[in-house]
């Protein structure tokens, strides 16, 4: 059975409608028009909203020839967001079906234009979608709903990889994908492949299994005040430990945190810094850019330095409650960190490599200040 379909919003994104729905080859697309209604931009997010609109009329695509499993697929994406299909009727008195959003839970603003959406969004939202399409079959809409703001992440990790620096000195070899399985996937993700790759003489390794936790890229602060010559760590319960065994679950750290889809490295430093120790950062000092564990995680570290005002009186707990963070901070002098890493008294590594870089640097840093 063919199905008609009119697209107001993000669906009108040709490599988004792919992502999708899947090949598009056998649908018949053409610009339409659905008098009484105006599409809006919405607080909540990037996405668009349509409404009733006395003398307006909302421009779009009509989608035609679209196929049963086309409209499955399409029904499974967009009611992870709440949208649900009603009649419309467009200009010339054709009637269609038109995916709406949810009743009264948006605040419409000003007007949505899928072009400046595509230009800002269109990628990171193309990304995000091939992953979504891949849970069809083992997660409900409810879940995807929930899981999204990762699934972002993810994309946003994977846009940002496009840029990184490091590889010189490294081979420019090749890597053949036969398959990838996500076995698991919530907050986190766990993918496994099974690949070839180049070897250093030109030869392709025959096929092997690896597996790889896949997390969204973070960045990590240590807040350095230069004229006190102090430092301000962050302490809370982690899960790695947890999971070893370790006889100590409270971690000392650098201020650290995710990125969220389109946030720059340092933007996100200074609000992770706020929201975990009330504390404003000023002048920021790239560190490192680096893997966590590149043998088996695809999580990637922005670390820097940053100037802080530290007196006394800046300890305390925070975190996002709606988190569930429960973030201790302690301050304590330069010479005192770096005993703790000479007796081996701290285990995070990026907070290790930023009070060795301090070192090497803090005598610029103090004459700076």
């Amino acid at each position: 059975m063919a199905h008609s379909l009119f697209f107001f919003g993000t669906l009108c994104h040709p490599p988004l409608l792919e992502a999708v729905a899947g090949n598009t080859d056998h649908l018949t697309l053409t610009p339409a028009a659905m008098p009484g209604y105006s599409v809006h931009a919405v607080a909540e997010g990037s996405f668009p909203a349509i409404a009733l609109n006395a003398g307006a009329k909302a421009t779009g695509i009509l989608a035609e020839g679209l196929r049963d499993d086309d409209l499955a697929r399409l029904n499974y994406y967009e009611s992870a967001f709440g949208y649900t299909l009603e009649d419309g009727t467009l200009e010339g008195g054709q009637r269609v079906q038109v995916y709406m959003p949810p009743k009264n839970t948006l605040t419409l603003q000003g007007p949505w234009q899928v072009g400046e959406w595509a230009d800002a969004h269109g990628r990171l939202s193309v990304i995000a979608a091939r992953e979504v399409m891949t849970y069809r079959h083992s997660k409900t809409p409810a879940q995807i709903s929930e899981m999204f703001p990762m699934i972002r992440a993810r994309a946003w990790s994977a846009m940002n990889a496009e840029h990184s620096v490091h590889g010189a000195r490294t081979l420019s070899g090749s890597v053949t994908v036969a398959n990838m399985r996500r076995p698991y996937a919530n907050y986190f993700a766990l993918e496994e492949y099974d690949l070839c790759h180049e070897r250093f003489d030109g030869s392709m390794t025959p096929e092997v299994m690896r597996a790889v936790f896949r997390a969204p890229d973070a960045t990590l602060v240590l807040p350095y005040d230069p004229v006190r010559d102090r430092v301000l760590l962050v302490e809370q319960m982690r899960m790695g430990p947890l999971a070893r065994g370790d006889r100590t679950l409270w971690q000392l750290e650098p201020v650290a945190g995710r990125l969220d889809p389109g946030e720059a490295p340092q933007d996100a430093a200074r609000r992770e810094a706020l929201e975990e120790a009330g504390l404003e950062i000023g002048e920021m000092f790239p560190v490192a850019e680096a893997y966590c564990s590149p043998g088996n995680s695809s999580e990637f570290y922005y670390i820097y330095v940053g100037f802080a005002d530290l007196p006394d009186t800046v300890t305390g707990t925070g975190g996002l409650a709606e988190e569930e963070e429960d973030i201790r901070s302690h301050v304590m002098a330069f010479d005192d960190l770096m005993q703790m890493c000479d007796q081996l008294q701290l285990a995070n590594a990026p907070l290790i490599m930023s009070a060795y870089w301090l070192a090497r640097h803090r005598d610029r840093l103090r004459a700076m200040a």
